[in-house]
């Protein structure tokens, strides 16, 4: 079995950060979350998630306000808090994991971030973005910025 962590850039759609593991931890938490704050830096974000254990942990608390960051859970049965989130994983369980069986947890972890940096960063485009993937969203949306 494999756990995934992620982190999603709720503007431009991206995953942001992500982490793998045998293991469902604050660690494999922690790691998404670091992984998310050296691409886009320690900006003054908000982190939501969901109420689990992993991410009420003191090293992943700790590892929030570290990097300047706030945190936010959803209310306790509120399904729509996480709404972004579990697309992201439904779409990860209908075209990565239903596909066929792995037999590895190597090779399933390869296609899973396989998936996510080319298939969902970059071929898929979305409503909500104007029809652009998450990459070309964030392409315009820095050129803006910069001029």
């Amino acid at each position: 079995m494999l756990y995934l962590c992620a982190v999603k850039d709720a503007c431009a759609k991206r995953i942001v950060g992500y982490s793998i593991d045998a293991r469902m931890s604050a660690d494999l938490a922690v790691t998404a979350l670091g992984n998310a704050v050296t691409l886009r830096g320690p900006a003054a974000t908000v982190v939501h998630s969901d109420r689990g254990s992993r991410f009420r942990s003191h090293v992943y608390q700790r590892e929030l306000h570290s990097a300047g960051l706030r945190g936010s859970m959803g209310r306790v049965g509120t399904c729509a808090d996480n709404a972004a989130m579990e697309s992201f994983f439904s779409l990860l369980q209908n075209n990565v994991l239903n596909r066929r069986r792995w037999r590895t947890r190597a090779e399933l972890r390869l296609a899973i971030v396989t998936w996510i940096e080319t298939t969902y960063h970059r071929r898929r485009r979305q409503r909500t973005l104007g029809r652009l993937t998450p990459v070309e969203f964030e392409t315009l949306l820095n050129a803006a910025h910069a001029a």
